[in-house]
């Protein structure tokens, strides 16, 4: 298996999860606080030195408020953007 690093599909949901982040205001340390982790625990997973699992991914949504569905949706469409192919 590719290195999350450079998988692309897993930079397109890093990038969607900074995105959210950041569109919100937020420092990865104000991310962290919400969600009771420490501040390496968001850059980590956002660097792709650490894969989330979908309850961890769900619960960030949440802390972020953002709409899973949509999220899920707009990576598809990234997805398909990147690699028509797929």
């Amino acid at each position: 298996m590719a290195n999350p690093i450079h998988d692309p599909n897993s930079q397109v949901f890093r990038q969607m999860l900074v995105e959210a982040r950041t569109s919100r205001g937020l420092l990865q340390a104000d991310l962290a606080d919400k969600l009771q982790r420490t501040q390496s625990f968001v850059s980590k997973y956002e660097r792709g030195e650490r894969r989330l699992d979908f309850p961890e991914f769900i619960t960030i949504a949440d802390a972020l408020g953002v709409d899973v569905t949509a999220f899920i949706e707009e990576y598809r469409t990234r997805i398909v953007r990147t690699h028509p192919m797929i």
